[in-house]
């Protein structure tokens, strides 16, 4: 299968296209891929750490705000993509990809279009609860759209709609515990509270996590603490004793591998986070980004909850109240047993496997 696969501007666009990829490859079933993104996307970066061929296409998101200057950079807005359609057109006549994939974010919109526009077999993929601007524009020109949640389903032509699940689940549904933990001189065989705000870290949950710490020190359980790179050196300066159960730390490259000796998680809820923790049954606190498109955040962490996988929390919410509802969820067994049981429901632990399916479905078409 030659792959032409296009998602980027968040690592919820670009991880899960990453993981399709891997799948392919552990399959034998890659015989080559082209990846485009943008020249200043995250995806210019992990995307060539990766060893993947990587293309770039110049395109921007349209503004909202209808005064002078958004409409103004609304009319550069279309003049790129525009321009986007002959450059990816050249790229898809040059590297002849027998199907075109879409992970999300406005890049793809260029290199999807172009793909249906010359009859190349298409599929996107949406991660969220509430769909993508620029999927909702390829819709109707693709031949399949691959969904996680059902919820999202309402949204596109009943008839191209496909549940497969996030393909980033597939790579971690296999994880063990490891005992990672230890790295971070903590007991891997303790009962573990995981906080982690995003890369970047989360100013309002990195706060509550700090008025938190002398509670959760008194615990029976341990805590990791992830402020992200950007405030760590902050959150350092306001902790003046680290209790000795708690460790604090600005960044865990590899995730993944700590997950399974972890017994709660708090966090946002992007698409990658609820992927990763359905596919390992992890029960969660979940606190949603308010500035994301749509509210999309709160839509996903809303589909846990309502099954019983986790507990929603908005910022609004971070009172006194927090720390104790923690510390009691935490020395509950049988919820945290009920919470892990419906997330692992939810897991769609083969969902590389069902994406590759609809792409074998849209080529023998």
């Amino acid at each position: 299968m030659r792959l032409m696969i296009s998602g980027g501007g968040t690592g919820g666009h670009i991880y899960p296209a990453l993981a399709l990829i891997q799948r392919l490859k552990e399959r034998d079933m890659l015989d080559a891929v082209m990846y485009v993104g943008t020249a200043r996307g995250l995806e210019s970066r992990i995307v060539p750490n990766a060893k993947i061929p990587f293309e770039t296409l110049e395109l921007q998101g349209f503004k909202r705000s209808l005064n002078f200057n958004g409409i103004k950079t609304n009319i550069r807005t279309v003049e790129k993509f525009v321009g986007s359609l002959r450059k990816a057109t050249r790229m898809i006549k040059d590297f002849k990809p027998d199907v075109v994939v879409g992970t999300g974010g406005y890049v793809s919109a260029g290199v999807l279009y172009a793909a249906a526009r010359h009859h190349v077999p298409t599929v996107i993929h949406e991660q969220n609860s509430v769909a993508g601007v620029t999927n909702k524009f390829l819709a109707h020109a693709v031949d399949k759209i691959a969904i996680t949640f059902p919820v999202v389903a309402s949204a596109f032509p009943a008839k191209k709609v496909v549940i497969t699940g996030n393909p980033r689940a597939q790579q971690v549904a296999g994880l063990k515990p490891n005992d990672r933990l230890a790295d971070f001189d903590l007991d891997p065989h303790k009962r573990t509270l995981l906080i982690f705000g995003g890369s970047r870290g989360a100013p309002m949950i990195n706060q509550a996590a700090v008025n938190a710490l002398p509670t959760f020190g008194k615990a029976a359980f341990q805590t990791l603490f992830v402020t992200g790179n950007a405030n760590y050196g902050k959150i350092s300066h306001q902790l003046r004793q680290v209790p000795a159960n708690v460790k604090v730390v600005p960044y865990v490259d590899d995730m993944p591998q700590i997950l399974p000796d972890v017994s709660l998680v708090i966090g946002r809820s992007g698409a990658t986070s609820l992927a990763e923790l359905t596919a390992l049954g992890l029960p969660s606190v979940l606190i949603p980004s308010p500035n994301v498109t749509h509210n999309h955040q709160f839509v996903n962490a809303k589909s846990l909850a309502d099954v019983g996988a986790a507990i929603v929390i908005t910022e609004p919410e971070l009172d006194s109240s927090f720390a104790g509802r923690i510390v009691d969820l935490m020395e509950d067994d049988t919820r945290l047993t009920r919470m892990a049981q419906a997330a692992k429901k939810m897991g769609t632990p083969d969902a590389a496997d069902q994406l590759i399916t609809v792409l074998e479905s849209v080529l023998k078409h």
